[in-house]
């Protein structure tokens, strides 16, 4: 079983259209962002990683793409709790149990 490395950010989605999925396509990122319904600038933000895959974006990519809302949703979830996890103090909420 392969173990997740905690110490490395999970990819964010933008990452893997910037760098793996649009090398390949014969679209330009204007004409699929025009396909996914948001502008320009949104998609480019995402590509840079300056914006989360929304929900709402995230069922176009998964229709687009053929791999589903979700594997877009979790991979950008991952991305962000990863983030959190460094950046909130949680020191002091308590830890209940639950029966």
């Amino acid at each position: 079983m392969i173990s997740a490395d905690h110490k490395r950010c999970p990819t964010h989605p933008g990452e893997l259209l910037r760098d793996d999925i649009l090398p390949c396509m014969d679209y330009s990122k204007t004409q699929l962002a025009k396909m996914l319904g948001i502008s320009r600038q949104h998609f480019y933000d995402i590509l840079n990683e300056k914006k989360p895959v929304s929900a709402p974006v995230a069922v176009r990519l998964g229709k687009m793409f053929g791999n589903g809302s979700l594997f877009w949703i979790r991979m950008q979830g991952a991305h962000d709790a990863w983030h959190a996890e460094r950046e909130i103090d949680v020191s002091q909420a308590p830890t209940l149990d639950v029966a």
